[in-house]
């Protein structure tokens, strides 16, 4: 099955996936990174605002409803850190994340990059795919890491 390119839009098999942030469903987008997500629960609401703004995104649609998401935090010259990735169960089984990953690796204006990252608990073979690896020298990386506090 071949994806065709439009603008910043791809389509296959009925789907598209388009970087085109008015069409993202934010409180589709929210809910399930909130509710449902391993990684975000209890992030606030404006703060994923904040994100999605500050970062390019990719969703997945199927008939003008939003079926996944992800996005990437970047500098386009060097660096890339995808996350919140997900694909809504209604939508699973069908090769949907693996479209998106390798959508995201292959977008024009990521292209070249030096360091690409990613975290996860449980799809290391979705990524392994694309190249993905433990990270290699853990002991130089360092992080602060602030769970999500709920703002009075």
């Amino acid at each position: 099955m071949r994806t065709i390119m439009n603008d910043s839009a791809f389509i296959k098999k009925g789907y598209q996936i388009s970087t085109t942030k008015s069409l993202l469903n934010f409180d589709v987008i929210y809910q399930y990174l909130n509710e449902d997500s391993y990684w975000a629960k209890g992030m606030p609401f404006e703060k994923l605002k904040m994100a999605i703004e500050n970062s390019i995104c990719f969703g997945i649609y199927h008939q003008n409803r939003q079926a996944g998401f992800a996005r990437v935090v970047t500098d386009k010259a060097t660096f890339a850190y995808i996350c919140d990735v997900f694909v809504l169960p209604d939508f699973r089984g069908q090769g949907l994340s693996k479209w998106l990953i390798q959508t995201i690796v292959e977008y024009p204006e990521l292209k070249g990059l030096r360091r690409w990252s990613l975290a996860t608990a449980d799809a290391h073979g979705l990524y392994s795919q694309f190249g993905f690896k433990p990270i290699n020298r853990p002991d130089r990386w360092m992080e602060i890491f602030k769970p999500y506090i709920k703002e009075n």
